[in-house]
């Protein structure tokens, strides 16, 4: 059972203070938030990367290996990675690879990345169009979460991270998760969502030390995800039809996982027409927005297709999800 350090509360203060263990440290941070990274050191090597979907690539993460080794990092280096999901994904493949693996640990400056992105070790690249097709799983030293950076997150970031917020409730925690919706509806107060953060994390961190390596249980996680994914491929093959984020697209992708549900008698009716409401009073889109048949070739080339079939995560209730092959 691996242990997945998630640590809060502390700042950037209790972070330095993290940090004066390791011998050699590299950042590596989204240009977006250069200002986090200084105020967690100024004498640290720091490169600025572009941390977006289209950069999301090997030759990303190559440039990423070249600046480590013209830095003259070792087998000793730690690199942290500052940012939100696309930072941390390709600083955790990069710190993977590089000489067969030096440690890296997370800073999520992003909603989706403190509720999600930023735990568990997921690590990759898109490749050819589908998203995060290339990488391993490897856990980072620790994820630290600082929630005074969501206060300059832009809008359509914020709700990317909210529907995983309400993922993460949905597969566990059925009273966290009407709290989410009804702080997410309303006030959005980030003294009001700094527990629903923490709640999140802990949940993800859990199932994650169970099954580190998605063979079970894991994989509840990908609720939302094989529409999502297929949505966001649709998106990136068709450019000027779509531009919804990772989180809206997953939120779209939760809506069609309910529907299924009810279809398959699985799940009470009324389910979907209540997480629709739910998502749409919280600003989350609940429509599909491409033609099924266009999305079903992406759907089978996910990750989580085995043997001709997907492995899609359905809904019982709020609360209990389960996995089938379909």
């Amino acid at each position: 059972m691996s242990k997945i350090k998630i640590k809060s509360g502390t700042g950037f203060a209790g972070l330095k203070i993290q940090l004066m263990k390791y011998r050699q440290i590299y950042m590596v941070c989204d240009r977006n938030v250069s200002e986090y990274a200084r105020k967690i050191s100024t004498s640290y090597p720091l490169l600025q990367i572009d941390a977006t979907e289209e950069r999301k690539n090997m030759d990303q993460v190559l440039e990423i290996c070249r600046w480590l080794l013209s830095q003259g990092a070792d087998r000793g280096a730690m690199v942290l990675a500052i940012g939100g999901g696309v930072t941390t994904d390709l600083v955790g493949f990069a710190a993977s690879i590089y000489m067969r693996g030096v440690r890296y640990a997370n800073v999520p400056t992003t909603l989706l990345g403190q509720v999600d992105a930023g735990i568990g070790g997921k690590t990759g690249v898109n490749f050819q169009s589908y998203k995060n097709m290339l990488g391993v799983i490897r856990q980072p030293e620790f994820t630290w979460i600082v929630s005074d950076t969501l206060k300059t997150l832009p809008p359509k970031q914020f709700y990317s991270g909210a529907a995983e917020l309400l993922k993460t409730f949905i597969i566990k925690d059925p009273h966290s998760y009407e709290d989410a919706v009804s702080v997410l509806s309303t006030t959005k107060e980030l003294d009001s969502l700094k527990p629903l953060i923490a709640r999140a994390a802990k949940i993800k961190a859990s199932i994650v030390s169970r099954d580190e390596n998605e063979k079970g249980l894991r994989r509840v996680l990908n609720l939302g995800h094989t529409w999502g994914h297929a949505i966001e491929w649709y998106q990136r093959t068709h450019p000027g039809t779509g531009d919804f984020s990772h989180g809206e697209a997953v939120a779209i992708g939760i809506i069609q996982a309910a529907v299924k549900s009810e279809e398959l008698k699985l799940a009470s009716p009324g389910l979907s027409d209540k997480l629709k409401a739910d998502f749409a009073a919280c600003g989350l889109p609940t429509q599909l927005p491409f033609p099924i048949e266009e999305l079903q070739e992406a759907m089978h080339k996910d990750k989580k297709s085995e043997d001709s079939a997907i492995n899609y995560v359905l809904i019982r209730r709020i609360g209990k999800v389960t996995v089938k092959k379909i």
